[in-house]
């Protein structure tokens, strides 16, 4: 194995400096900006690299950034329903789980993992905290609105991390709980909350981890907290930066957001905004472009004084100080156990939510009649004979085909039907027809979050057939995956189970609604159906 050493910054040159501070995303070696990344570590000009963990692709990748290093230069990734084989179900099947014990194996076990791949900062935890009142997809990884609870939730799943020998980054700093309904991934996001605000509740988890020595970095949003800097963006913003450093006294890493993100780039650019990340208190920017453009960025930046040496060596500083913890950092687990993964395949099954109304019950009876209208993906072409054309962007966990066959398993005396996400008149038709003679009306839903989807609802067409059909009491369960938020547009439906977005949680919700297991979650906020 390679000897690494760790860099000296009194050695540095300033065109080494301002390449510490920057992340270099290198997810393939098939394109021209690969060669180029590998040079610039070779000439000890990268802080970190972000590595997607696709598999086939990863490995060839980590193994040519090591060979190349000769330092301990920082490899991350995201990894918030864990990593390689060993994941749970978004939205938040940790948080509705409301264990410690389980968010520490699940944290372990993503750091072993993590570890074993040959990344050693993982971009967990989400921090972010739900005030039940955001639509936006990517903010309903919130594991709740409960500051204690997340806070504990966080310092277990750190703890495992710490244990399988990676560091963590917690997110999206300062948080999200008054922010509209904002994708940054599209558009600047804007918040109300003042300091005080920030400090009495979004803030709170962070400084719970902080005080236990167990936040090493966080990523900075790029929604702009209006009340505290009018003019930047919180990734810009010396304001809001600051306020964690001089008030909660954390002495770890701040890493931007992508800074290929319409919320910094629609209104900032892509050269200028990398260099003010820097400037205004972030150590890493986490560039997101061509590695040539973007170590080209934050050398303009600097001959024009957007970044200054005081800035710049701050940031370089800490990059160094956390590749020292990464040179020093001996796991306490190398390996995963049988009651890991036992513990992991808890949280799909035992974060399932289920609401009923007053004397009904969470199941129905096998023997029942019941009629699904199983919703498709926009992606997914069906013809309600079983077949898919593709399946994109939902990785096998959601597939009507086989959800139809599991009802004709579990439910043999029922009837499915598979309609769009857009229905078309006729299929909406041809529900409403058919919907009669049944014990039960059962809607399959879902939402698959995703960046640069925005605001999160069902269309028009969906929302006005259910609630069309309410008029009547004619639907007595509804079974959701994903973003609960969406269900707020429904009428009043008498059972509704939620699940998380994964195959287990899928497959356990049907054994809940089948009376085989219960419901053991805890919704992590309260959906009000109208």
């Amino acid at each position: 194995m390679k000897e690494l050493k760790e860099l000296k910054f009194e050695e540095l040159t300033t065109e080494q400096k301002l390449g510490i501070a920057m992340v270099a995303n290198i997810n393939t070696l098939d394109n021209e900006s690969a060669p180029y990344t590998l040079e610039l570590i070779k000439k000890r000009c990268v802080g970190a690299v972000w590595v997607n963990p696709t598999p086939g692709k990863y490995e060839e990748v980590i193994a040519k950034v090591k060979e190349a290093a000769d330092y301990p230069i920082l490899i991350m990734c995201d990894a918030e329903s864990g990593i390689g084989d060993y994941k749970i179900g978004r939205h938040n099947a940790l948080g509705c789980t409301g264990s410690d014990e389980l968010a520490y194996t699940f944290g372990k076990i993503t750091g072993v993992t993590a570890r074993k791949m040959g990344y050693n900062i993982v971009c967990n935890p989400i921090l972010d905290l739900a005030d039940g009142n955001n639509q936006c997809g990517m903010n309903c990884r919130s594991m709740g609105n409960d500051k204690e609870k997340v806070a504990k939730l966080a310092a277990a799943e750190v703890q495992g991390m710490h244990d399988g020998g990676v560091l963590a980054v917690g997110k999206h700093y300062p948080g999200m709980a008054r922010i509209p309904q904002v994708d940054t991934h599209m558009a600047e996001g804007c918040a109300t909350d003042t300091e005080q605000e920030l400090l009495d509740y979004n803030l709170y988890p962070y400084k719970y981890l902080i005080d236990r020595g167990l936040l090493d970095g966080v990523m900075t949003t790029h929604s702009k907290f209006v009340n505290i800097d009018p003019d930047y963006p919180a990734s810009l913003s010396k304001k809001v930066i600051s306020i964690i450093r001089e008030k909660l006294g954390f002495e770890g890493f701040c890493v931007t957001d992508a800074l290929s993100m319409m919320g910094v780039v629609a209104k900032y650019g892509k050269t200028e905004s990398k260099g003010l990340a820097i400037e205004q208190g972030n150590d890493l920017a986490l560039t997101w472009c061509d590695n040539r453009e973007g170590y080209a960025a934050l050398l303009e930046c600097y001959e024009k004084g957007i970044i200054s040496d005081e800035a710049l060596d701050a940031a370089v500083k800490r990059v160094l100080a956390t590749q020292h913890k990464v040179f020093e950092m001996q796991p306490k687990y190398d390996e995963i156990t049988d009651d890991d993964l036992e513990g992991l395949a808890s949280i799909n099954k035992d974060s399932i939510f289920a609401k009923t109304d007053d004397g009904v019950s969470v199941s129905i009876p096998g023997d029942s009649k019941n009629f699904f209208v199983v919703l498709s993906p926009n992606e997914l072409a069906t013809n309600n004979e079983g077949t898919l054309d593709v399946d994109p962007n939902y990785n096998g966990w959601y597939n009507p085909a086989n959800i139809v066959k599991k009802i004709e398993e579990m439910f043999p005396n029922s009837t499915s039907f598979v309609i769009s996400e857009f229905p078309t008149a006729s299929q909406n038709s041809r529900v409403l027809d058919r919907a009669f003679g049944y014990d039960n009306v059962i809607f399959i839903t879902f939402f698959n979050s995703a960046a640069c989807i925005g605001e999160e609802r069902f269309t028009p067409r969906i929302i006005s057939l259910i609630n069309a059909m309410q008029v009547s009491d004619r639907i007595s369960t509804v079974m959701h995956f994903g973003n609960p938020y969406v269900l707020e547009d429904l009428s009043h439906i008498p059972r509704v189970i939620i699940g998380t977005t994964s195959k287990e949680s899928l497959d356990s919700a049907f054994d809940v609604l089948a009376g085989n297991y219960p419901a053991k979650g805890v919704l992590t906020y309260d959906i009000k159906l109208k």
